[in-house]
């Protein structure tokens, strides 16, 4: 039985964009996040006593420099070379982009294939890897010309980052199609660049692995890393190895049918307790979205800041579920009216003219497009990803904060 460990992504000291940092006792987690999958992704190879570690691009982060970033990672990957463990690197984007990639003097078990492409036999094992790195921070054209053909009688893995056809929230790189990657020949298919774990096919295996640390509450869930393994020097089969220090959980509760403060204490405190539950992490970063056609909507919008203080209070409570953000999307009740408030509903009817106005839409577009340009790129695709969900966007903030300041006004519905 031979057994190898896939993993990409890393993304090494990326920072977690959350808000969830406000807590003390949380800080150092979500600080050290990527280097505790990383550390576990090399604690699993050493564990399992595999054959050799794949890391298919993406291991560094943009450009930042860090002394300490490559010390931490050499001694890691000394702690596999001496188990004898190979390791098999190839470049991706933000790896091609960072300096470190060109300072860390890497331990002798690391094999860092280059822009031309290459094979490496796994020790006298019947098991050979290819590799093609970023010889440059883009990659507009496909990669696969410049892989060699398979070994013949032998199990030959392909390591590629790429974006395949493409995928919402990442750029294209390497594009190919799964149907060019199913007639090269090789058995096993490394693939790196897309954050999200997908088995694309098992005939030939086609697995993107994923990140193995979430850094935002785009990349929610648990992480992990690929444990290949291969039998009978023929019969590959691949299992997942969790890997992630903090996750990020996207939770909605509908308040439909909710009449009283405890209903709804009781329900946030249920999600909460699920949550934790379920919780394969050592942290948990919960954003909670209240939903739904409630009567007390106008109550709640009104008391927001009460109601986030109790979902803070509730998730303390487990010790391991954190507060990243509570979401506010509620739609007005059947009695959800202004007639028992005329004050109120000249303000509102005075704010909706307001918004109508072509002045105030403008202004609202140039004061948007000065803070989208101050978030990361990545996440500025999320957000806008054109012209239009940018327009949807602002229209949306601006509704929130006009009812938000209705509801201060409103006062109890009955």
């Amino acid at each position: 039985m031979i057994k190898i460990l896939h993993t990409a992504d890393i993304h090494l000291d990326s920072p977690l964009k959350s808000l969830a940092l406000k807590y003390d006792d949380l800080r150092t987690t979500i600080q050290t996040a990527t280097r505790t999958a990383f550390t576990r992704i090399v604690d699993t190879a050493l564990f399992e006593d595999v054959s050799a570690l794949l890391i298919s691009g993406d291991l560094f982060d943009g450009s930042e420099r860090s002394a300490k970033t490559a010390a931490f990672l050499t001694t890691q990957l000394d702690r596999l070379k001496a188990a004898s463990i190979p390791v098999f690197y190839i470049k991706g984007n933000h790896d091609a982009e960072n300096p470190i990639t060109g300072e860390v003097n890497f331990p002798e078990n690391v094999h860092v294939f280059d822009g031309h492409g290459g094979r490496v036999q796994i020790g006298n094992l019947g098991v050979w890897v290819h590799g093609v790195s970023f010889s440059g921070r883009h990659a507009p054209e496909s990669l696969l010309r410049k892989f060699g053909a398979p070994e013949p009688d032998a199990i030959n893995i392909a390591m590629l980052h790429t974006s395949l056809a493409g995928s919402e929230g990442h750029d294209i790189y390497a594009p190919c199609s799964l149907s060019e990657l199913t007639v090269m020949g090789f058995d096993y298919w490394a693939l790196g660049h897309i954050h999200k774990r997908k088995v694309h096919s098992n005939a030939p295996w086609i697995v993107m692995p994923g990140i193995p640390q979430g850094r935002d509450i785009g990349e929610a869930g648990a992480k992990s890393a690929t444990l290949i393994t291969i039998e009978n020097n023929k019969d590959i089969s691949v299992s997942e190895v969790l890997t992630s220090a903090a996750e990020f959980i996207d939770a909605k509760l509908a308040l439909d049918g909710f009449k009283t403060d405890d209903e709804l204490r009781r329900a946030i405190h249920t999600v909460i307790q699920d949550s934790a539950a379920n919780l394969t992490s050592d942290a948990g970063l919960l954003r909670l979205t209240l939903i739904g056609n409630s009567p007390r909507r106008w109550q709640i919008l009104r008391d927001q800041d009460n109601w986030c203080e109790i979902v803070a209070e509730l998730a303390q409570g487990t010790g391991k579920i954190w507060v990243e953000k509570v979401r506010f999307d509620l739609q007005p009740g059947t009695r959800d009216t202004d007639t028992d408030a005329p004050a109120v509903a000249e303000l509102g009817h005075l704010m909706r003219e307001v918004q109508a106005e072509l002045g105030f839409r403008s202004e609202l577009a140039v004061s948007f497009e000065a803070i989208l340009a101050e978030i990361p790129k990545e996440r500025r695709a999320r957000l806008a990803p054109d012209e239009e969900a940018a327009a949807a966007l602002v229209k949306r903030l601006s509704d929130t904060g006009a009812e938000t300041i209705l509801a201060a006004m409103k006062g109890t519905v009955e």
